[in-house]
């Protein structure tokens, strides 16, 4: 089995300007001379971490990693404004141009496939392949599994504490009752909407409980960004028409890629990963048997090393 490649240090970091009032936060490890390679992080509003470097060989890859608006280290923390699909989008396309990039390859994970997707459907004649795992389609039934039910009768222990910060009459549309929490003008309400959205989503992202995810995210200062831009972006259907990425999936034909999905993700249910697969017949599926959401979990790190060292053989193979 493969695990992830040791731990490195960026060569290259800082900030580049988009819109006002937004600077991203980018960074560039691995072999400056390698592939390009474009590290799409979830939730929305998750930001990278140093791990997200390790899925890479650094004799091979570019490796870029970025904090979308208003989170990681991007500027203003946890901002909501001018915070969409389209801006997302437009940033990728900012960050490649500004590296000098011609085409590069795309690997995102949750919300970052969803991103990834929408990035290469839109411009798929820039994106040399695809690497994506957890497949969030962002259709109203994959929200609602999450954030309504679904999940909540897997996790009936966990979703209780997280239903009990909002009244019962509001209970109905969850979405709804945490979005207004969580851009209240009450501090202490939004923080405490921020650590229990945030705690949810780390309980159920592991097939096996993980205290060290939990605690990641529920760090005050990764769950205000994470609660406040994943709730601002689902309340509004994620800036999507109903069924995009599937309907555009005919674009992805002429891209290689490789879907990795957990069997047991309760997080984003793998048959996401079956319908893209169904839209994308030309990309590999791999469904890790003993995997759940995470890309931290061994069968899952295995299937994303493997696809990463895959990938480049094939792209180095052509253009030799």
């Amino acid at each position: 089995m493969r695990k992830a490649f040791p731990a490195i240090h960026p060569y290259s970091t800082g900030h580049i300007s988009v819109t006002e009032p937004h600077q991203l936060y980018v960074e560039e490890s691995g072999n400056p001379e390698g592939i390009p390679l474009l590290f799409v992080h979830g939730g929305p509003g998750g930001g990278t971490r140093v791990s997200d470097r390790c899925f890479f060989d650094p004799e091979k890859y570019r490796i870029i990693l970025f904090d979308q608006r208003g989170s990681g280290q991007s500027k203003p923390y946890a901002s909501l404004e001018d915070n969409n699909t389209a801006a997302l989008i437009a940033d990728i396309e900012t960050i490649r141009i500004t590296l000098g990039i011609a085409r590069w390859v795309i690997f995102g994970g949750s919300w970052g496939s969803t991103l990834g997707l929408v990035y290469a459907q839109t411009y798929p004649e820039l994106v040399m392949g695809m690497i994506l795992r957890g497949i969030f389609l962002c259709r109203d039934e994959d929200i609602q599994w999450f954030y309504q039910y679904g999940a909540s009768q897997v996790f009936p222990d966990y979703w209780q504490q997280y239903m009990q910060i909002i009244p019962q009459a509001e209970r109905g549309d969850m979405v709804k009752a945490y979005h207004a929490r969580l851009t209240g003008n009450n501090e202490i309400e939004r923080m405490a909407a921020a650590k229990a959205w945030a705690i949810w989503e780390a309980r159920c992202a592991t097939l096996y409980a993980n205290d060290a995810l939990v605690s990641h995210l529920g760090n005050p200062h990764t769950a205000v960004a994470m609660a406040r831009i994943e709730a601002h972006f689902f309340i509004n259907k994620a800036f999507l028409e109903p069924n995009q990425i599937i309907c555009n999936a005919y674009k992805l034909k002429d891209i290689p890629g490789t879907i990795v999905h957990g069997r047991y993700d309760m997080v984003c249910p793998v048959k996401q990963a079956f319908d893209l697969s169904d839209a994308w017949p030309e990309a590999k599926l791999r469904i890790v048997s003993d995997g759940g959401h995470s890309s931290g979990e061994p069968g899952i790190t295995d299937a994303l090393v493997c696809a990463t060292e895959q990938l480049a053989y094939q792209i180095n193979r052509e253009r030799n």
